[in-house]
């Protein structure tokens, strides 16, 4: 039976189950070592409680990492943050961020996670990217239309991120930034993408 996601007990023990998976990470220094039980006991529950709330060590991951990329994109954009040139320009720029530095962190033993990780960063910059185009859309465009924008430009930005915080080259985060904004901007320009105020 699924848990209600709202209810504050719930939330109470996901914090600490991420508490503690955060704590063991920077005791082990690796994703790949530690183990349900390690995260159950560090956190002061036990092996029960932890599969009532996901069904294995690679669900667990997906929203452990899901949480840090929310947590980085709010330290940089406000919750209600709205559509339009800057604040995109800011998410792109996290995204790189973000990946480039969950590379640098990461472990060879950690390689066989990075799939989890990387769909779980995708499926939360979709969500926000499908949210703001949906509040933006004043020319009353079909949901089927702005659910294919927001899935093109999310895979975009994602795939431009991740193939860049691969191999940096010569090319700086802004550069890489102003491009991807170049080459997505004329499509979204219907929301005022370009010269949109916060």
């Amino acid at each position: 039976m699924p848990v209600n996601l709202d209810d504050p007990r719930v939330i109470r023990t996901r914090q600490q189950l991420v508490q503690a998976f955060n704590e063991l990470v920077g005791e082990k220094r690796n994703f790949y070592s530690i183990s349900v039980h390690d995260i159950a006991t560090q956190a002061g529950v036990n092996r029960t409680t932890f599969y009532a709330h996901f069904q294995d060590k690679y669900d667990f991951l997906e929203y452990w990492k899901t949480e840090k990329f929310k947590i980085f994109v709010n330290g940089r954009l406000p919750e209600d943050a709205s559509f339009h040139a800057d604040n995109l320009r800011i998410l792109i720029h996290t995204v790189f961020d973000f990946l480039l530095q969950a590379r640098q962190y990461s472990t060879p033993g950690d390689k066989q996670f990075e799939a989890i990780f990387e769909n779980a960063i995708h499926k939360e910059l979709h969500r926000l990217l499908l949210k703001w185009l949906q509040e933006a859309n004043t020319q009353g465009f079909s949901r089927d239309k702005v659910e294919t924008k927001a899935l093109v430009v999310s895979w975009g930005v994602f795939g431009s991120a991740l193939q860049w915080s691969r191999n940096p080259q010569n090319r700086s985060v802004e550069w890489m930034v102003e491009e991807i904004i170049e080459v997505i901007g004329t499509d979204l320009d219907w929301s005022n993408l370009r010269y949109g105020s916060a």
